[in-house]
């Protein structure tokens, strides 16, 4: 019961967080990634051309440092930052309709003799990646109001708290707080909040790192 009232809070934290970025992400939807004058790394170029693909638009939050982000045979991400000095980080894939399909493929065997629709395919990919994060145990999932999923422009959107096995492809980092937003027929938005405790300092930078990205109107 306790861990039950504990997740209930976060996820009351949560919606707040997706309401208030949603807001900031609206205000700001004509900026431009490279809107403050630096730069744009390789990673970042890349980054930006398959957000453009799948009709997102990327905004680049302030105070965060970009690393690299982990590709293996388990785990393939795209974009990865860090808030300094907070042990708190964000991972972010995005993929146009197509390139879900490929991605979802090789995340989970035989998904060509599935027969569900590809606009669903975003609940398999949260699923899978829980799974893997959490070594199995159990996570905590909420479905995200049709309101909030107004704000991002998209159509369906799932967050799944978890507790993480202890891995070096995490960093050992103890809690994450993984994202899926999709629309329908365009694309899909993957974010990873990892840090290593669950309160009110983690879900803060999780409001510093949410207005990062959007589906284009």
């Amino acid at each position: 019961m306790q861990s039950i009232a504990i997740f209930s809070r976060c996820f009351k934290h949560l919606i707040l967080i997706l309401m208030l970025s949603g807001t900031t992400a609206s205000a700001m939807a004509q900026q431009v990634s490279h809107a403050t004058g630096k730069p744009q790394s390789k990673q970042l170029k890349n980054f930006v051309k398959l957000a453009n693909e799948a009709n997102v638009t990327y905004i680049a939050p302030d105070g965060f440092k970009e690393i690299k982000p982990v590709k293996n045979d388990t785990l393939s991400f795209d974009y990865a930052l860090e808030l300094p000095g907070e042990e708190f980080e964000v991972w972010f894939n995005v993929r146009s309709q197509r390139r879900a399909l490929a991605g979802f493929a090789n995340m989970v065997s035989d998904t060509t003799k599935t027969d569900d629709n590809p606009d669903s395919l975003y609940n398999k990919t949260g699923v899978t990646l829980a799974e893997e994060l959490s070594g199995g145990q159990n996570y905590f999932t909420t479905i995200i109001p049709p309101d909030y999923l107004a704000r991002y422009n998209a159509t369906e959107g799932k967050t799944y708290l978890l507790d993480l096995a202890d891995a070096n492809e995490t960093k050992h980092y103890k809690y994450a707080l993984l994202i899926t937003l999709h629309k329908d027929h365009v694309g899909t938005i993957v974010a990873i909040c990892f840090g290593n405790e669950k309160g009110s300092g983690f879900f803060k930078n999780i409001f510093k790192a949410a207005k990062s990205l959007r589906f284009k109107s």
